[in-house]
């Protein structure tokens, strides 16, 4: 009877066909990674690629204005002394920053705004079609006059979206919304 013995390949050879095979998987699932995560933000990005980057809410007095001087050191003390004494408030306005919008495409920018009378709570909502001078403008303005204002009472929490359509393309809301 004839027994047969194993050839052991030589070590050298052995070593490089063990260490390549896990090599190359590993490159390969790396790459799978990366095409899976350069894939994910693109079905995750909003509808129009657009997106409101800030808003700042202001007090505005009697007269419609939120600052008296260019300075925003001056802005910040007149908003702080219109919270401080709500009979001299006049209205409200919410400056929204957008990112880059398409060209031609029907956009509209909404304001929902909660509020509060007392104990009753208040809503208000505007909207503002974006027309084609805005499309070169970065900073927007919402304005809340001061007979919305007074239905409004103080300010609770806000939501700045931005549609397409019947689909929101962007978003930017306060802490309590």
């Amino acid at each position: 009877m004839r027994t047969r013995t194993k050839s052991r390949p030589s070590t050298a050879l052995h070593a490089a066909r063990t260490t390549t095979a896990p090599g190359v998987l590993r490159a390969a699932s790396l790459l799978c990674l990366i095409l899976l995560s350069a894939l994910l933000p693109a079905t995750a990005a909003p509808v129009s690629g657009v997106r409101i980057k800030k808003v700042l809410p202001h007090y505005l007095d009697k007269q419609g204005k939120h600052t008296l001087s260019p300075s925003l050191l001056e802005r910040d003390a007149y908003q702080a002394e219109l919270r401080a004494s709500p009979a001299r408030r006049g209205g409200l306005q919410f400056d929204v920053l957008v990112g880059a919008l398409p060209p031609g495409a029907e956009l509209k920018l909404k304001l929902e705004a909660r509020g509060s009378h007392d104990t009753s709570p208040t809503a208000v909502t505007l909207e503002r079609t974006l027309v084609k001078q805005d499309r070169f403008h970065r900073w927007l303005k919402l304005t809340l006059t001061e007979s919305d204002y007074t239905k409004l009472g103080n300010l609770v929490a806000w939501r700045v979206s931005l549609w397409q359509g019947d689909t929101m393309a962007a978003e930017q809301k306060s802490f309590l919304w």
